[in-house]
């Protein structure tokens, strides 16, 4: 069973998480401060921890970064939690070694889906299916086509990557951020609104009736949900 550590020392989200996490099948594990969230990663080996930054003792940076240096435990996967927002805090997160980055507060749609998503990526995981299914919609993952029925349509190489990223994570909200994050790279510093437009673009290509859609359904205010 997948092992996850989540190390968080505000009581109602580490029970939100670990409640959550613990429903999805995985075997979870937690910690209240940085010096006991060490321990717990040595002694548990967890295929993932989920780290605050703000924690006592010592705080998630330092944890992160003691992790990194330690060739024992430093292929273990982190996504950092935080309630700053900065892009500066977001750079100091990630280069101290986090492989993702949350800041709350934070859907649980999206915090399941990038968990997924990081756990898809550890070495030694059982490789993805080829292929992605949705009733008369089908994507050829390594071959990169997709279709509707017998009739293959012509998708642009972003539309392409969305249309995969959002039935990869089928049924979970996904945030404008997350999806710039997943399909345009963190590099990416362009309008959120390119989102939009790209939805909008596959919509006319794989919904019955693009005005009003049911397979790519708009969360207001939040992003977008595959529905099967």
């Amino acid at each position: 069973m997948t092992k996850i550590l989540v190390v968080e020392d505000e009581t109602t989200l580490a029970e939100t998480l670990t409640d959550n996490l613990t429903d999805e099948g995985y075997e979870v594990f937690s910690a209240v401060d940085g010096e006991n969230a060490l321990s717990m990663i040595r002694a548990k080996m967890p295929d993932l921890v989920v780290l605050d930054v703000m924690l006592p003792i010592l705080d998630g940076l330092s944890v992160c970064r003691i992790v990194r240096k330690d060739p024992t435990i430093s292929h273990i996967p982190i996504i950092m939690l935080t309630a700053r927002g900065a892009e500066v805090d977001k750079i100091v997160g990630l280069e101290s070694g986090a492989d993702d980055y949350m800041v709350k507060p934070f859907g649980l749609g999206e915090f399941l889906a990038r968990v997924r998503a990081m756990l898809r990526r550890m070495p030694g995981r059982t490789a993805t299916p080829n292929e992605l299914i949705s009733q008369d919609l089908r994507v050829d993952l390594a071959g990169r086509r997709v279709f509707r029925g017998a009739q293959e349509l012509q998708l642009s190489h972003k539309e392409f990557d969305l249309l995969s990223e959002l039935m990869r994570n089928q049924g979970a909200v996904l945030s404008r951020d997350l999806i710039l994050t997943k399909v345009w790279g963190y590099e990416f510093f362009g309008d959120k609104r390119t989102v939009d437009v790209h939805v909008r673009w596959l919509r006319e290509k794989i919904e019955d009736d693009p005005s009003s859609p049911q397979r790519i359904v708009t969360v207001r205010g939040v992003g977008y949900r595959f529905e099967s």
